[in-house]
């Protein structure tokens, strides 16, 4: 007589609706929901709110100033996350971002509504690395790819309706009505998520490297997010105070090396091979797509005459096109390397594409299908970028690691808005003046998009 076989005990794949997984799941997709929410409608309404607050020359930074803050957070909510649990640092950073929105709902000058995109970044951005360190203690690691589809998954019906919800709302009510309407929404998404946060996450010793010091690394995150702020704004002042602006330019860069030096993974800065390449191509991502992303509703209402409604439609094409390539490099087709060097190819091509919206005889509609493929390139891209980071990282610096992520990412896109709101503000605001604007933004961010694809090899 034989003790049984593998092959007779019934096998059932483990899914992440799994019993053992499905709170967690149903309580990240919620989230991310909510957050998804927030981004297509104010990406669609930030031209109202940049004329009747009088600050087209902000509109660039009302979109930093959220990035930036998001990084600091970034940082802080990663250490916290190795050395305590991500359950508290993600409730905290949820009632940051409502507080946030609450505070943009209610601005009357341009000065209080940035702080109130400082509040929402501070909330968004420890949230999301608390996520981020859920994903990695909660699922095993043959179920991150399927999770982060997910989450792509869960922009699709916010991109599908939240542009034209969005521009409704301001028409029929004003723009500030955006922001108030997505905080009811928070209140069902911590029902659904107490029994995720309470779920146990794997044991582990605590870190002892340099990215393990909170003091250390609370200064490194202020000096990075201090210096990004005083280079944007050095680089905005370049045209109108030469030497103020470029005193201003050199102090913030030096600060930025020396915070990112230490928060980011040892050789980031050389592009050393392996996780330091991985971590900052999710910059590189970031700041190639965000960077003409944020500029899209502007150019389209300001040199094509689109409402707000149909501003939002390359927005909404653009997420429906990430959560497909979300999909897609789930099913683990190739090498990592190769599926960014795609992802990266695909973001390239689409903002060559979707600069020639703004040009005398050229429909503005070619913006759609354009950014279609850029979402692609960022899904199967950029999601490959973040399941390969966890892989390479150590169990004891899955916080340190899923914050130098959300720094890179933030950084990247707030450098790059930035930037691009610099060169608005330099060329003009005129309808003709934002279409060059536009193409000069473009040209620079497909060649960064570029640079990632001859970058992706140095992540194996």
């Amino acid at each position: 007589m034989t003790g049984p076989k593998a092959l007779d005990t019934p096998y059932e794949s483990t899914r992440i609706l799994s019993p053992e997984y499905r709170t967690a799941t149903v309580g990240i997709v919620l989230v991310i929901t909510l957050v998804a929410f927030e981004g297509m409608s104010v990406g669609v309404v930030m031209p109202a709110v940049a004329r009747e607050l009088n600050a087209l020359d902000l509109y660039g930074i009302s979109f930093s100033a959220f990035l930036i803050a998001s990084l600091f957070a970034n940082v802080v909510a990663g250490l916290w996350s190795d050395r305590r649990g991500y359950q508290l640092p993600f409730l905290v950073g949820v009632v940051l971002f409502v507080a946030g929105m609450a505070l943009a709902g209610a601005a009357h000058s341009a000065a209080l509504f940035l702080v109130a995109r400082a509040v929402q970044g501070l909330g968004a951005g420890a949230s999301i690395v608390a996520l981020l360190v859920m994903i990695a203690r909660v699922y095993p690691e043959g179920l991150r790819p399927k999770v982060f589809a997910a989450v792509s998954a869960a922009w699709v019906v916010p991109a599908m309706v939240g542009p034209a919800v969005a521009g409704f709302v301001a028409v029929q009510w004003g723009w500030r009505y955006v922001f108030y309407g997505i905080i009811p929404l928070v209140v069902p998404a911590l029902v659904m998520l107490v029994p995720a946060l309470r779920m146990p996450s794997s044991s582990h010793e605590p870190s002892q490297g340099p990215r393990s010091r909170p003091v250390a690394m609370t200064l490194a995150a202020t000096a990075t997010a201090g210096g990004a702020g005083a280079l944007l704004q050095g680089v905005d002042l370049l045209h109108r105070q030469p030497v103020t602006g470029a005193v201003e330019t050199v102090a913030g860069l030096a600060f930025l090396i020396y915070g990112l030096y230490r928060l980011l993974p040892p050789g980031a800065l050389r592009f050393a091979r392996g996780l330091p390449t991985t971590v900052l191509m999710r910059g590189i991502f970031s700041a190639a797509f965000f960077g003409v992303n944020s500029f899209i509703p502007l150019a389209l209402q300001e040199v094509k005459s689109f409402d707000l409604k149909l501003a939002g439609v390359a927005l909404t094409t653009g997420a429906l096109g990430w959560s497909a390539g979300s999909f897609l490099q789930s099913r683990r087709a190739g090498e990592a390397y190769k599926r960014i060097r795609l992802g990266a190819g695909c973001v390239t091509a689409a903002i060559l594409i979707c600069m020639l919206c703004v040009l005398p005889g050229v429909t503005g509609w070619i913006a759609v299908p354009a950014w279609i493929v850029a979402g692609f390139g960022m899904g199967f891209g950029m999601t490959t970028v973040s399941v390969t980071a966890l892989r390479q990282s150590p169990v004891n610096e899955q916080g340190a690691n899923s914050a130098a992520l959300s720094v890179t990412d933030m950084l990247g896109s707030a450098l790059a808005i930035g930037v691009a709101g610099a060169l608005v503000n330099l060329i003009g605001h005129a309808p003709a003046e934002i279409a060059t604007g536009f193409v000069v933004i473009s040209l620079l961010m497909a060649a960064i998009a570029l640079g990632a694809t001859l970058l992706a090899g140095r992540t194996r």
